[in-house]
């Protein structure tokens, strides 16, 4: 079995269901039409109305649930294209800075002589990952990674995570609308 467009199942889906409910109303209606007169006032020809009254029911409030799903769904879609374009304007602006970053990161860690797992666990922390979500990354065992961990502190002289990110970040300021404290100049 191939994988399908998910947009094209639920086109087709939509469609297969709002037939069915027209295929409803429509044999109810035959059968409706095809009864004698006399049964028409009988409680058999309420019901059947009732029926076709639920299925067309059921098609227009499918409907308009599927169109407003599918005006959210481009809403949402154009919100996810908006914020890639500026995740990829900010990461054009920012890429020599960026670059300039990982390469004084690179010679920090010569400078600590991390090994190799060493150094992707600290660049882990760095960015803010978990002991545990390092271990699903790396596929290592969280106790190793702990070990990891505990190693890049003993080696850089620091004591735990929040020392490490200071010891790089601590000094970066934002450009002149902030105070070296962090708070707003007026």
């Amino acid at each position: 079995m191939t994988d399908r467009d998910p947009d094209d199942r639920g086109a087709r889906t939509r469609v297969m269901v709002g037939w069915m409910l027209v295929a409803m109303v429509v044999v109810g209606l035959i059968d409706l039409l095809t009864d004698s007169p006399r049964v028409w006032r009988s409680s058999h020809a309420a019901i059947e109305l009732s029926f076709i009254g639920l299925a067309a029911t059921s098609a227009l409030v499918l409907l308009r649930g599927w169109l407003d799903s599918e005006r959210s769904l481009v809403r949402v879609r154009a919100t996810l294209a908006t914020r890639q374009a500026e995740r990829d304007h900010w990461q054009r602006l920012a890429q020599n800075a960026l670059q300039g970053l990982g390469e004084a990161l690179d010679r920090q860690f010569d400078d600590w002589a991390l090994t190799p797992a060493e150094r992707e666990t600290a660049m882990f922390i760095l960015k803010g990952y978990s002991h545990k979500e390092i271990a699903n990354l790396t596929s290592r065992s969280e106790r190793t990674v702990r070990q990891h961990a505990v190693s890049v502190y003993r080696k850089s002289g620091l004591n735990g995570r929040a020392e490490l990110a200071a010891f790089f970040f601590e000094d970066m300021l934002l450009p002149s609308t902030a105070t070296p404290t962090g708070g707003k100049t007026t």
